[in-house]
C-alpha cells in the first residue's frame, strides 16, 4: 500500500488532507481514486490507514480507518555526524542511512574536507531524506542538520549516551569493544571525509571522552562506512 507523509496538523477529526507533490503523485502517477486505500504517516511515528474520499491535482482528502504506531522505527536513536564528502556522495549517505534507521544526520566540516554545501544542497538533502523515509516505510523523516564545525560536533557528541568516532589510524579498539553489552538510548557516530581525520582531531575526541574506533584492516570509502557502521549498530542492538 502506498505510504505518504502528512503534517500532523492536516490530520483532524478522522480525516487527512494530502497536498503538494504527494497529491499530484497520487492522482497523476499512481492514478488512485475515491475508495482506494493509502497509508499516511505524521512524521512523529504514527501511521494511518486511510481511504481516499476526494481527489484533485493539488489536494486529496482521505478518511482515517485505523491508527497505529509505526513498527519500522528502531528503539535506539542513532545520529550520524558525517564529515563532508566530495560532491554527490552525501546524497548516497543520506539515502542509505535513512533506509537503515538513522534518526538525524549532521554534516560536519573537518580539517580535511574539501567542499562546503550551498543552501540549495541542504534543501535537496532534506528532500532525499524524506523520499528515502517514504520508500523504506519509516515513521519519521530524519532531520538533516545545518553544517557544523568539528569542534561543535565533538561538543554535541560528548553529551550522547554512546559517542563513537571512526578513525583510520586506530589500531586496537573495535566497534564490538565499545558497543557490546550496552543498550544506550542514543548512539552518535562520526565518519571522516575522503582524506580522513587529522591526528589532532582524533586526540580532541579522546580528550572529550569519545573513543576512536577502527573498522578493520580494509579502508572503506566514506559513503560505505556510514551505512556499514549503522547496519552493525542496529544489528548489535537488535534493531535490524
Amino acid at each position: 500500500m502506498p505510504k505518504f507523509f502528512v503534517l500532523k496538523s492536516r490530520i483532524n477529526n478522522g480525516r487527512a488532507v494530502i497536498e503538494g507533490e504527494d497529491a499530484l503523485h497520487i492522482s497523476r502517477v499512481l492514478r488512485l481514486g475515491k475508495g482506494q486505500s493509502v497509508t499516511l504517516c505524521d512524521g512523529l511515528g504514527w501511521d494511518y490507514d486511510a481511504v481516499i474520499e476526494t481527489v484533485s491535482k493539488n489536494e486529496i482528502t482521505a478518511s482515517i480507518v485505523k491508527t497505529y504506531k509505526c513498527d519500522a522505527e528502531p528503539s535506539v536513536r542513532a545520529v550520524l555526524y558525517q564529515a563532508l564528502p566530495k560532491h554527490g556522495k552525501m546524497e548516497y549517505v543520506i539515502q542509505k542511512t535513512t533506509e537503515l534507521g538513522v534518526a538525524k544526520i549532521v554534516p560536519v566540516y573537518s580539517k580535511r574536507c574539501v567542499a562546503k554545501p550551498s543552501a540549495n544542497q541542504l534543501t535537496r538533502w532534506q528532500k532525499i531524506a524524506r523520499e528515502a523515509a517514504k520508500q523504506s516505510g519509516r515513521g519519521i523523516i530524519p532531520e538533516v542538520g545545518d553544517v557544523i564545525s568539528f569542534d561543535e560536533a565533538i561538543g554535541q557528541m560528548s553529551r550522547a549516551g554512546l559517542p563513537i568516532m571512526f578513525y583510520e589510524e586506530e589500531q586496537t579498539v573495535r566497534l564490538k569493544d565499545v558497543i557490546e553489552g550496552k543498550r544506550p538510548p542514543d548512539v552518535c557516530f562520526l565518519i571522516g571525509p575522503e582524506g580522513g581525520f587529522d591526528p589532532l582531531e582524533a586526540q580532541l575526541a579522546r580528550d572529550s571522552g569519545i573513543p576512536t574506533v577502527t573498522l578493520g584492516k580494509r579502508i572503506l570509502r566514506t559513503e560505505t562506512a556510514a551505512a556499514a557502521v549503522l547496519a552493525i549498530i542496529m544489528y548489535s542492538l537488535n534493531d535490524l
